[in-house]
């Protein structure tokens, strides 16, 4: 079994949610900064990542294990595309921008 399968397979036994993000064409450019941010939100042993081809092919998406459902959400919404988050073939697509900052309505 190759060593991608095992990582996969380690992840859908030790994590109890998943979600899967579609590859673009130019890949993941952000992948640092994704990982950067999943250890500071999630720990260092509260997610991984693990490829989960949709068509076959095995780089075409990869799959994000998380320990909690909250963290999963909030990872969607800060990398995920769009308002209304966009599915394609049962995987997020990853936005190309970052969300907006939030800006306090009275300065201090």
């Amino acid at each position: 079994m190759r060593a991608a399968q095992i990582a996969k397979r380690e992840s859908d036994l030790r994590f109890p949610v998943r979600i899967r993000i579609a590859v673009p064409a130019g890949g993941l450019g952000e992948l640092n900064q994704m990982h950067a941010w999943l250890d500071e939100h999630c720990g260092l042993t509260g997610w991984a990542m693990a490829p989960s081809g949709t068509r076959g092919v095995l780089n075409d998406a990869i799959s994000v294990y998380f320990l909690d459902a909250s963290l999963a959400s909030a990872f969607v919404a800060r990398w995920c595309k769009g308002q209304k988050i966009e599915i394609d073939q049962g995987a997020f697509l990853v936005r190309e921008d970052a969300p907006a900052r939030r800006v306090p309505r009275w300065a201090p």
